[in-house]
């Protein structure tokens, strides 16, 4: 293919310093910026805003690399080495929300200028309701050898397809995606951060995914080198288990309404929250709740102790952490993840691994080998409260992917907030350019911050 001359595409990782960036030095850059609140600013100089004081996609560097057509896609998969090196943002929706001032926020910008400002890490915009997924089997691969890949928020309701209106991303192109995603994660692949919708979208997701393994499971009459059919049988009767338990959930509100009954129900995963959720917030460590006060069934709730216990918590980190108490982040949502629904992916994950794993031989070489990339589990890391009151009870997740061989553990996160906003609720663009001291002393900043230095790590 002949070299296409794009327009300010920089060739070499990296924008602030002359030498350039690659994965150490991002990794270590965000070390520093998360060890304390008060170092200095390790690359100060050069503005990330253009000359004519603009921070837009596609306008100047830094922000010039987006993905708008197939031409774009094959132009970056020759040439690796600017994927391996940046972060992967995927916008499902133009903006997030409309804040106070009545401005149509933009939230992408915010997590590249982040990630630019204090480790000079470029960022690939991919903004799927402009284009389509174009290609999924080209799109997902190249976006998971980038050093993450972050899920931006969006408008539409996960629960509601009519308010899918973009026209060139229906809900349907977005679950397929973030399918895709889920099933990615891999010892040599990039963790994902997934923000407000598409936190909502990885829910419905996994319930999605659930149900198409529990389906080919019963359905799959004999499986090669099973001739016994121990290795069946022992599936086919798990698979039974959690179609049952997912059948019967019932989904049940603070207030005592019940607005979901079993897992094919449209509000299973995701429905409207009891109230709107806009403003800054308290972020409490979750609490999985007591079998006397639940209906949950105890299943449900042991599993999700044991892997409370069993995983390393990045919320709890954070809280206990004398530099990052009484953490505060920002909600800008109406809808929330039910506590049950994901409770349920998680025993349900953690109960068909486990039965997977005695007959992982037969089943890896076998149409049902890609039941080995599911999740081994969900960890709900935090809730938020207002006044004393919790209001999203799953505000925060970390989906776990074990090794079958070594037990090694990856992870990948979604939140129901919006850590790359500041409390202003403006997108970069539309703001003057925050100092690395105001990003350092964000809580959501530093949040972002972690959740991305800690995925990098596996």
């Amino acid at each position: 293919m002949k070299e296409k001359n794009y327009p300010g595409w920089r060739l070499t990782p990296g924008y602030i310093e002359e030498s350039g960036s690659d994965f150490e030095s991002v990794n270590i850059l965000l070390g520093r910026f998360l060890k304390d609140r008060k170092s200095e600013d390790p690359l100060p100089g050069k503005q990330l805003f253009s000359e004519d004081g603009k921070f837009e996609w596609g306008h100047a560097q830094p922000l010039e690399k987006v993905i708008l057509s197939e031409e774009d896609l094959q132009f970056l998969l020759q040439h690796p080495n600017l994927f391996r090196n940046a972060i992967s943002i995927i916008e499902p929706w133009e903006y997030v929300g409309i804040n106070h001032l009545g401005e149509e926020v933009r939230a992408s910008k915010n997590v590249a200028y982040m990630a630019q400002k204090i480790a000079d890490c470029d960022s690939i915009l991919f903004p799927v309701w402009s284009t389509g997924t174009i290609n999924l089997e080209q799109i997902v691969p190249l976006i998971s050898s980038s050093m993450a890949v972050v899920l931006e928020g969006g408008q539409a309701s996960v629960h509601n397809e009519a308010e899918w209106t973009q026209p060139n991303c229906s809900r349907d192109d977005m679950f397929n995606l973030v399918e895709k995603l889920l099933l990615s994660r891999s010892p040599r692949s990039a963790p994902a951060i997934f923000i407000c919708v598409s936190h909502q979208l990885a829910a419905e997701c996994h319930i999605r995914l659930l149900r198409k393994a529990v389906n080919e499971v019963v359905n799959t009459k004999a499986l090669k080198r099973d001739s016994a059919g121990v290795a069946l049988d022992s599936l086919i009767m798990v698979c039974n288990k959690i179609k049952s338990i997912g059948e019967n959930l019932k989904i049940e509100k603070r207030d005592g309404r019940i607005v979901a009954q079993g897992w094919n129900d449209d509000n299973f995963a995701v429905v409207l929250n009891e109230e709107n959720e806009v403003g800054d917030r308290s972020l409490l460590p979750y609490k999985t709740p007591k079998q006397k006060d639940s209906s949950i069934p105890i299943e449900l709730l042991n599993a999700h102790e044991i892997i409370a216990h069993e995983m390393k918590g990045i919320i709890d980190d954070m809280i206990l952490c004398c530099y990052e108490n009484d953490i505060a982040i920002a909600m800008f949502h109406s809808e929330e993840v039910n506590e049950e629904a994901i409770l349920f992916a998680n025993w349900a994950y953690m109960t068909l691994h486990n039965a997977i794993v005695p007959y992982r031989y037969t089943i890896a070489a076998s149409p049902l080998s890609w039941l080995l990339q599911l999740p081994y589990s969900v960890k709900i890391l935090a809730s938020t409260e207002a006044n004393g009151e919790i209001l999203t009870e799953c505000s925060c997740t970390c989906i776990n992917y074990k090794d079958f061989e070594t037990k090694k553990i990856r992870r990948s996160f979604t939140c129901q907030f919006h850590p790359e906003l500041l409390f202003d609720f403006q997108d970069f663009g539309k703001r003057s350019a925050p100092s690395y001291d105001e990003l350092k002393k964000s809580d959501g900043m530093r949040l972002l911050a972690r959740l991305l230095y800690e995925g990098m790590q596996e």
